[in-house]
């Protein structure tokens, strides 16, 4: 395992594992209009997934010896649902890119077998929310 590529690409992940957990919330609260009500307890469910992985990020960092970092990126905040669930998928994806680019650093003996796995299940059921999000956006 490449400990510090893995450590300082976790570290950039959990940061934007940070912002998914803020963003999901801050859109399920915040969502308007009478088509989009029902996305609100979705949305709500993506958000308590995303704070489950955020402690397990977390607890793996710590147990490579890493720092974990103490800041999300901004958050973004449109009064327009449509446009909210587009940058749910742009920074979805982005979190989805900067998790899997963690897996080429992850080596090939037991530990990193599991850290590999943990990633890929991450990446899974995030972009089950993506894909999610992306139907709801077709006309």
């Amino acid at each position: 395992m490449n400990l510090g590529a893995v450590r300082e690409k976790l570290a950039k992940a959990l940061r934007l594992q940070y912002r998914s957990v803020l963003q999901y919330t801050l859109t399920a609260g915040s969502i308007v209009g009478i088509e989009y009500q029902a996305f609100g307890d979705s949305l709500w469910k993506f958000a308590e997934a995303e704070l489950e992985d955020t402690r397990r990020l977390t607890e793996k960092l710590a147990a490579l010896e890493g720092e974990p970092p103490v800041r999300a990126p901004d958050l973004r905040y449109d009064l327009d649902p449509r446009k909210a669930l587009e940058w749910l998928i742009e920074s979805e994806t982005e979190a989805i890119e900067s998790l899997q680019a963690v897996i080429p650093e992850t080596g090939k003996e037991g530990a990193s077998e599991a850290l590999e796995h943990l990633l890929e299940h991450l990446i899974l059921r995030k972009q089950g929310q993506v894909d999610f999000l992306t139907r709801s956006l077709r006309a």
